[in-house]
């Protein structure tokens, strides 16, 4: 007779508090478990109640090392949550320079929109992040983007009263 056991499925609660946990390892940048979770066939883009994948988790809280190992698992950097929003503008709404930066360098598309249009230029300009507006206007970024109600980076930077972003894209402007 052999020792090894059959392993027993997970029945549905014991599933549940499973993925909490990984979720829980994206949330707090555990680059390594996340590693091994996904080489022992995690899915990457797994995907919680609220549609967030281990992606959007990871980079929302700043966590380079787990963004790194997700990307390079396959995690797609365009799958939006149910509110519509990307790794990339949580990034950018957070303010996380190094991340927007891992992000693009990574391959997402500079101009990668939320469901609303708002692209992490936009955000930027919103926050008053000029050393991010730099940044994504070096890498391409299109200021004349529009979001879904028609306002550019500018309009949104204007509407904020962001006046540092305000002044850089008029300069474009002008």
């Amino acid at each position: 007779m052999s020792d090894q056991r059959t392993p027993t499925p997970m029945n549905d609660d014991e599933a549940a508090a499973f993925a909490e946990q990984v979720f829980d390892r994206a949330r707090a940048g555990d680059a390594d478990m996340l590693g091994r979770l996904l080489d022992n066939g995690l899915p990457a883009n797994l995907r919680n109640h609220k549609g967030d994948t281990l992606l959007m988790l990871a980079s929302y809280h700043g966590h380079l090392d787990a963004v790194q190992v997700l990307l390079q698992h396959g995690a797609d950097p365009l799958i939006a949550n149910d509110n519509g929003q990307l790794p990339m503008a949580g990034a950018a709404f957070k303010g996380d320079l190094a991340m927007v930066q891992l992000l693009v360098g990574q391959g997402v598309p500079v101009d990668s929109a939320s469901a609303d249009g708002r692209t992490a230029l936009m955000l930027a300009a919103m926050f008053n992040r000029t050393a991010m507006v730099d940044y994504l206007l070096a890498q391409g970024a299109d200021p004349r983007h529009q979001d879904a109600k028609g306002v550019s980076a500018l309009g949104a930077a204007q509407a904020m009263g962001a006046t540092d972003t305000a002044a850089q894209l008029q300069a474009l402007a002008g």
